[in-house]
């Protein structure tokens, strides 16, 4: 196996190569270097053969699903990626093959719900759950500092002390590390019990990334920003969120909700189906299609899409269109399918 990494900047992405057949894999396209990827691949006579997100961006738009639609290749992220157009879902311990090149799937949640790591030969692709020298923070999108603790020291830390760390973000110039010097001289987190990694990483105090409401909406909604008015992170805050049991309580109920699924058609009677009585209206056409449900703006909405994230920015602009009782089905239909509720497909 060949690997390279393509954007020497400080989000990185990285090429794989199976020398036997040329066959390729790019690991965290951003999209303003798409024509880079495509020139590479292009002068080395590489064939595409998948491309990984190891979690959803926040600082930058994933460059993943143009580099498809450019080359054909499939898009992977974590089955808790709330992304539609991902046509492979990954799950822990998962075995890749691409030619030669072998990778397991490791879910190292923490940074992200969705976030995965990527071992291959010598080598894990940490994305943003360890970093060299330092971790991702763990206080937005769904982050979650025990569980980004859990997944370093239980997942990461278990490997061989040689193996090489390359992370999907470096800031201070390094290319890479070793799992060895991380366990014992990463001062995030060596020599921390799991309560003071989370008390520090709960007092970290760090600004906001400056792109995240050009980059964290449209990644989880593959749709570009010009497209439809994304609300502020401070709206989608607001938004009132149900779990799975307090949704299927209030279907039973005199005065059930009005279900509003926002997935793609494809998604909506898909592999994970839908709940009888939803009514389709895909994100992107949600803004202009919002006066037919005019005649419910005094009732109960509750918005539904995979994981829930596309869900809550439709129900932020849903309130900002002056409907008054609208609610998130919180996990979306990954929670639903969990649990084992009704679908249709």
């Amino acid at each position: 196996m060949i690997a390279a990494e393509l954007n020497h900047a400080k989000c990185k992405s990285y090429l794989l190569v199976s020398e036997a057949d040329g066959k390729s894999v790019i690991i965290d396209p951003v999209r303003e270097k798409i024509d880079r990827y495509l020139a590479a691949l292009a002068y080395h006579r590489r064939h595409l053969e998948l491309i990984i997100d190891t979690h959803t961006h926040a600082d930058h738009r994933t460059g993943a699903f143009e580099l498809s639609e450019l080359t054909g290749a499939p898009v992977a992220m974590h089955r808790k990626a709330p992304a539609p157009h991902v046509t492979v879902h990954l799950q822990d311990g998962q075995w890749l093959s691409i030619g030669g090149i072998r990778m397991q799937v490791l879910y190292t949640p923490g940074h992200t719900p969705d976030s995965i790591s990527l071992f291959a030969n010598d080598r894990v692709f940490t994305g943003d759950v360890l970093l060299i020298h330092g971790t991702g923070r763990a206080d937005f999108a769904g982050g979650d500092p025990a569980a980004q603790y859990d997944s370093i020291m239980q997942k990461l830390f278990t490997m061989p002390d040689e193996t090489l760390v390359f992370p999907a973000h470096d800031y201070r110039g390094h290319t890479q590390s070793t799992i060895g010097e991380e366990k014992h001289t990463n001062p995030r987190i060596a020599n921390r019990s799991r309560d003071q990694y989370v008390e520090l990483m709960n007092n970290l105090g760090l600004p906001l990334p400056n792109s995240i409401q050009e980059a964290l909406q449209p990644n989880q909604a593959a749709i570009d920003a010009d497209a439809i008015s994304f609300p502020t992170l401070a709206q989608l805050d607001q938004v009132r969120q149900l779990s799975t049991s307090e949704v299927s309580a209030r279907l039973t109920s005199n005065n059930p909700p009005i279900l509003i699924d926002v997935r793609e058609p494809d998604e909506f009677s898909g592999e994970l189906g839908h709940i009888r009585g939803s009514r389709l209206i895909p994100l992107r056409e949600l803004p202009e299609r919002a006066g037919e449900l005019s005649e419910y703006k005094n009732r109960e909405l509750v918005v539904i899409c995979r994981a829930g994230a596309r869900s809550t920015t439709a129900a932020a602009i849903l309130t900002g269109l002056g409907f008054e009782n609208v609610a998130n089905l919180k996990g979306g239909m990954l929670d639903w399918s969990d649990a084992q509720l009704p679908v249709e497909r």
